[in-house]
C-alpha cells in the first residue's frame, strides 16, 4: 500500500489465542480495524488463552460483545462500520447470511481443510492419530468450513504431542498463513483453491464425558484419547467404585504387554499402568482420583480392596 492509498477497513470477529494473533497481523499489515466483535472473558472458565478485549483496549479499537450473532442490532453495527472485508478468527458463533452479505468474509480454521471441518479440529485430529494438521483461511459461506481456501500452513503432530501442544503450533500456523496471504488479499488477487467437501469429514463439539476410556480398545487408541483431552482439557478418565480417575500424564509403554492382566488400571512394581484390549499398556506417571493426586501405593490398595 502506498501513502496515497486508503487502508482497507475490516470488521473482525475474534476470540482465543488465534483471535489475538491474527488481529495483530491485520494491524501490522496496515488494515483499518473499524470494529471487533468478541466474547466477554469469563472468570469462571478455564482460560488459558489471551484476551481479545485486552488487545482492543490497548490498541484503542472499538469492540462489542453481543450475546446473539443473529441480532438486528449487531447487523446494524457491522453495516455502520462499512467494512471492505470481514474476518472471523475463532469466534464462537456462526455468522448468519445477513452478516456475510455485508462484505467478503474469511474464516481461520484450525485444520488443513477439507480435513476435520467443524468443532474442536485439533482435538479430533489428535484423537484420530493424524500426523499433520495446520490452519486454513477460507471464504465464509453459510455452510461452515465450506468456502474456497485462500491460504494454508501445515504443522506436524508428533507421536507424543497433546492437543494443547498441537494447538500452540496451529496458532503460529494461523499467524503465518494470514501474514503471507494478506498483501494479495488486500489487493484482491489472493488465490481461491477448491475446498473439496467429498474429502475429509465434519466433526461436532466435544464434552468432558467424551473423555471416558474404553480399556477394551487398542493401546494406541486409548493413548490418542489421552493426548486429545490431556490437561488443560478435562482429561481421559475411568471410573472404579464410584471414583473418577483422570490421567494427567502418560506415555505409550512401547512393546510391553499386560502379562494377561485384565483391561483397566493396574499397579506393577510400584508403577501405574493402563492395560488395554490388545494387551499393550500405557505408563501413567500422574493420575488423580476425584481431583486429588494418587500414588501407585494408594491405587494398589484400592484395587486390592475392590478385587
Amino acid at each position: 500500500m502506498t501513502e496515497f492509498e486508503t487502508p482497507k477497513r475490516a470488521v473482525v470477529f475474534a476470540y482465543h489465542n488465534v483471535g489475538v494473533r491474527c488481529l495483530k497481523v491485520l494491524l501490522a499489515g496496515g488494515v483499518d480495524v473499524a470494529l471487533v466483535v468478541t466474547h466477554e472473558d469469563s472468570a469462571g472458565e478455564n482460560i488459558w488463552f489471551e484476551s481479545v478485549i485486552s488487545l482492543c483496549q490497548a490498541e484503542g479499537i472499538p469492540y462489542i460483545t453481543p450475546a446473539d450473532a443473529k441480532s438486528p442490532q449487531l447487523l446494524a453495527q457491522v453495516r455502520a462500520a462499512k467494512p471492505d472485508l470481514m474476518f472471523s478468527f475463532y469466534y464462537r458463533h456462526m455468522l448468519p447470511a445477513a452478516l456475510l452479505d455485508v462484505a467478503p468474509a474469511f474464516n481461520m480454521h484450525g485444520s488443513l481443510l477439507p480435513e476435520f471441518r467443524g468443532r474442536a479440529p485439533v482435538n479430533w485430529a489428535v484423537l484420530h492419530g493424524a500426523t499433520v494438521t495446520g490452519a486454513s483461511l477460507h471464504e465464509m459461506t453459510v455452510k461452515p468450513d465450506a468456502g474456497a481456501i485462500v491460504a494454508q500452513m501445515d504443522v506436524p503432530i508428533l507421536p507424543d504431542d497433546t492437543a494443547h501442544e498441537v494447538f500452540g503450533k496451529v496458532q503460529v500456523a494461523a499467524e503465518q498463513a494470514l501474514w503471507r496471504v494478506l498483501p494479495s488479499l488486500l489487493a484482491g488477487t489472493a488465490p481461491r483453491l477448491r475446498n473439496d467437501l467429498s474429502k475429509g469429514g465434519y466433526f461436532g463439539g466435544r464434552t468432558p464425558e467424551d473423555g471416558r476410556i474404553d480399556w477394551r480398545q487398542p493401546a494406541q487408541q486409548v493413548y490418542n484419547l489421552h493426548r486429545a483431552v490431556a490437561p488443560p482439557y478435562p482429561g481421559a478418565f475411568t471410573e472404579l467404585d464410584g471414583v473418577r480417575y483422570v490421567i494427567q500424564r502418560a506415555r505409550l509403554a512401547g512393546n510391553v504387554v499386560g502379562l494377561s492382566r485384565p483391561a483397566g488400571l493396574a499397579v506393577v512394581d510400584n508403577r501405574i499402568f493402563g492395560v488395554c484390549g490388545d494387551g499393550r499398556m500405557l505408563t501413567i506417571s500422574s493420575l488423580t482420583a476425584d481431583g486429588v493426586a494418587i500414588s501407585a501405593a494408594q491405587l494398589q490398595s484400592r484395587l486390592a480392596a475392590a478385587a
